[in-house]
């Protein structure tokens, strides 16, 4: 099958309707931050104070996305996103009520680590509909799940360059509170509609199947996964603190959101390429290529010291993010039984959260001391984490796939 049909089969699957509404739906989480960053700053004159809201925000929204997940896989996607998406819409309006009353930021810290709490992590649940969805596929079924999981990739990578960029033009236009406002409207219509859209229907379990399997363990390769996917979070966080200290120091800060989207642009690119690659070209043999690749890439920004410079290697950089993002989720998805996807997938999102946190605050300690070479080497850094485990995991990676070999369809 070529990945021209694959993708259309895909769309006639799913259908043009849901793949918008599931886009749509995760775009609120990838606004969430800087949004509470900026209105927070603007509300308290301090961006200490903006940065740690937003930080407590995503470090909630990475402890508590594994828990829904789980919840999820127990008893169904419908009531557990529902019920997410409306709180979360009203903590973030909260949150906007709030800060316009003067209040300590501690306080606003502990709205949007609500917030955080109750946001729903879309884009990997989105994941865990596509293996039923496909179940009447027959023998294209692999393919059509493997050809989702890249769109997924760049779905996510998207989402986390239009979210920043949708804030900053209403901020532009009318400010911060706007911004998250909107947020919140789109989290709650297009939330909701996720969450009651049929598809969520198949991925629920009756409650015989929950008792018998509710207590079994995630396979400690999944563990594995999960940091090699803290090292991509650890990759953002770095190269947008490493950035917006270049930007800075070349008199142009405003140009630091567009520096990470350039990191975005080739992974989205490329991660809606992948499905080309052969299957003869296993993913535990992708994940190697690309982990090597994210470390090489990585390397000349040891070495940059112009916005132009840096500019080309972020775009390049980002070829090698998105198919490894790929190619981990993927694997993840090849040995998890469907009754803990939904668990395994936010396990290995809220692992990109936490990492991001990991850059940003080593890559702003490294940057305090010695600018933003210091802060680009923790993005290398990352690269040689990536790099080894992705060597190290090839062999057990095979061994889990023949262990926990099963029919796709469920």
């Amino acid at each position: 099958m070529s990945s021209l049909r694959a993708y259309r089969r895909l769309l006639e699957v799913a259908g043009p309707l849901y793949v918008l509404v599931a886009f749509l739906g995760r775009l609120p989480l990838a606004m969430s931050q800087l949004g509470t960053l900026m209105l927070v700053s603007e509300a308290t004159g301090s961006y200490g104070a903006g940065g740690a809201c937003a930080g407590i925000l995503a470090v909630a929204n990475a402890v508590a996305g594994p828990i829904w997940g789980g919840l999820a896989d127990r008893i169904g996607q419908r009531p557990v996103v529902l019920g997410q998406s409306l709180l979360a819409g009203a903590a973030m309006v909260g949150l906007v009520a709030l800060a316009s009353t003067g209040v300590t930021w501690s306080l606003l810290g502990v709205v949007a680590g609500a917030a955080g709490v109750m946001l729903p992590q879309v884009g990997p649940l989105a994941r865990v509909r596509w293996r039923p969805m496909t179940a009447g596929s027959g023998s294209e079924q692999r393919r059509l799940v493997d050809t989702a999981f890249s769109y997924e990739g760049a779905a996510d990578e998207a989402s986390f360059v239009l979210g920043p960029a949708l804030v900053g033009a209403i901020i532009a236009i009318i400010d911060p509170s706007a911004a998250l406002v909107f947020a919140a409207g789109l989290l709650i219509v297009f939330g909701s509609w996720f969450a009651l859209h049929g598809s969520a229907r198949l991925t629920h379990r009756d409650a015989t199947a929950t008792l018998d399997t509710e207590h079994t363990p995630i396979s400690a390769i999944v563990v594995v996964l999960a940091i090699m996917q803290l090292t991509v979070g650890t990759v953002f966080g770095s190269v947008q603190t490493g950035s917006s200290v270049l930007a800075t120091a070349a008199g142009m800060p405003g140009l630091t959101g567009g520096m990470h989207a350039l990191l975005g642009v080739g992974s989205v690119t490329l991660a809606l390429a992948i499905v080309v690659l052969p299957e003869s070209f296993g993913y535990e043999q992708r994940l190697r290529v690309f982990a090597s690749a994210l470390l090489v890439l990585s390397l000349p920004l040891l070495v940059v010291d112009t916005l132009g410079a840096a500019a080309i290697t972020l775009l390049v950089l980002g070829c090698a993010v998105g198919p490894y993002m790929i190619c981990v989720f993927t694997m993840a998805e090849r040995i998890t039984p469907q009754r803990r996807l939904g668990a395994v997938m936010t396990v290995l999102a809220g692992a990109t959260g936490m990492g991001y946190a990991v850059g940003s605050t080593l890559g702003g300690r490294l940057a305090d001391w010695g600018g933003y070479t210091p802060a680009y080497a923790v993005t290398v850094g990352a690269g040689v984490v990536a790099t080894t485990l992705a060597l190290l995991a090839g062999r057990p990676l095979r061994t889990e796939q023949e262990r926990r070999r099963e029919p796709v369809s469920v």
